[in-house]
C-alpha cells in the first residue's frame, strides 16, 4: 500500500510541459531575448558564409556577384602575407594556451586556501577586475607605463639601478612578444579563476576531512583531492582554448602593437582587416573567418576525442 501512495503521489507531482510554462511563464520569456540573440548573430548568419564562394560586391548583392568557387581560397593560400599571418597567430596562441593556461588554475588552487575571507573576496575581485577592461584602456595604459624613457616601470628600475637604460618593452618585436603575452595573462587570468574557484566549490568537503584526519598537509589535499576534482573542468577549458589557436583578437593587437612591430604583430586578425574589409574585399575577408573556423572545430572535435580516449567526458 505505501508503495502504491509512492507512486501515486510520483504521478501526481510529475511536471508536464504546459505545468512549467503555466507556473513559469516569465522566466520563459525573459529566456527569449537571449536565444534570439544567439539566433540571429550566430545561426542566421550562416547563409552569409557563401561569400567566400563568391567574387562579392556588395553593390549587386547575392545574386548579381559572380559565384567562383575555391577561387578565393586558393589565392588566399598563394598570399605570403596570409602565410605570414598564419604562423604568428598559431605561435603567439599557442604560447598564451602555454603560459596563460596554468595561471588561473594555480591561483584558484591559492585562493582556495585562504582562511581570511575579507582578503580573499578582495583578491577576487581585483584579479577578475581586467578582464571587464577594453583593450583600448589595457592598451593605453601600458605604453603609459612601459615607455623605453619616460615610463613607470624603466624609471622605477632604473633610479633602483637595476637597469642603465630603458627597456623597449612595447618599441622592439622580442621585449614586444614577451610583454605581449603577459599583459594576456594579465588580463584574462581572473576570469579563469572564478570559473575553478566555482569548480573547486562542488569537491565534497568531507574529502578534506578525511584527509585531514589521516594526516594530509595542504599541498597533498590540493594535489590529491582538489585537483582531481577540477580535472574534467580543465579539460573543457582546455578543450574550449585549443579551439581558438586560430583565432587573434584585432582589438589587443591593434592597442598594443605598432609599426615597430609589425613583424610579430601582423596576425590573422589584422590581415583579415587590412586586406579584406579595408580594401572592400568581403569574399576573401570571410574565406580567410570561414578557415579559422574549420581548422578550429576540428580541433575542438580532436581534444575532445582525445580526453575521451584517455578517459574524461570531453566537451561533447
Amino acid at each position: 500500500m505505501v508503495k502504491n501512495g509512492a507512486a501515486k503521489a510520483e504521478v501526481r507531482t510529475k511536471t508536464t510541459w504546459k505545468n512549467a510554462m503555466k507556473r513559469d511563464w516569465q522566466l520563459y520569456v525573459l529566456l527569449l531575448v537571449p536565444l534570439a540573440l544567439v539566433f540571429i548573430f550566430n545561426f542566421a548568419t550562416y547563409p552569409g558564409l557563401r561569400v567566400a564562394f563568391m567574387d562579392y560586391k556588395p553593390a549587386k548583392g547575392y545574386d548579381g556577384s559572380e559565384w567562383v568557387g575555391m577561387e578565393t581560397f586558393a589565392k588566399i593560400f598563394r598570399d605570403s602575407d596570409f602565410t605570414r599571418a598564419l604562423r604568428n597567430s598559431v605561435i603567439f596562441n599557442v604560447l598564451d594556451l602555454v603560459v596563460g593556461f596554468p595561471v588561473p588554475i594555480i591561483l584558484a588552487l591559492i585562493l582556495n586556501e585562504l582562511r581570511y575571507p575579507k582578503f580573499k573576496k578582495g583578491a577576487q575581485t581585483i584579479l577578475y577586475l581586467p578582464h571587464f577592461l577594453s583593450w583600448a584602456i589595457v592598451g593605453s595604459v601600458a605604453y603609459t607605463m612601459f615607455r623605453p624613457s619616460t615610463g613607470l616601470v624603466n624609471m622605477a628600475l632604473m633610479n633602483a639601478g637595476i637597469i642603465q637604460e630603458g627597456i623597449p618593452f612595447l618599441t622592439e618585436k622580442w621585449h614586444w612578444a614577451v610583454t605581449y603575452l603577459l599583459i594576456g595573462v594579465w588580463q584574462a587570468m581572473g576570469w579563469g579563476t572564478i570559473l575553478y574557484l566555482a569548480a573547486i566549490t562542488g569537491i565534497n568537503g568531507e574529502l578534506y576531512e578525511a584527509a585531514m584526519i589521516d594526516g594530509a598537509n595542504r599541498w597533498k589535499r590540493m594535489w590529491h583531492i582538489t585537483l582531481p576534482g577540477i580535472k574534467s573542468t580543465i579539460v573543457t577549458l582546455l578543450i574550449m582554448n585549443l579551439g581558438r589557436v586560430m583565432g587573434s583578437n584585432l582589438e589587443r593587437l591593434v592597442s598594443l602593437g605598432n609599426t615597430q612591430v609589425k613583424d610579430f604583430q601582423y596576425q590573422l586578425a589584422v590581415y583579415i582587416y587590412a586586406k579584406g574589409i579595408n580594401n572592400g574585399k568581403f569574399s576573401m575577408a570571410t574565406a580567410v573567418g570561414l578557415f579559422q573556423s574549420l581548422i578550429g572545430l576540428g580541433l575542438v572535435l580532436l581534444s575532445d576525442r582525445v580526453a575521451k580516449k584517455l578517459g574524461e567526458d570531453g566537451l561533447l
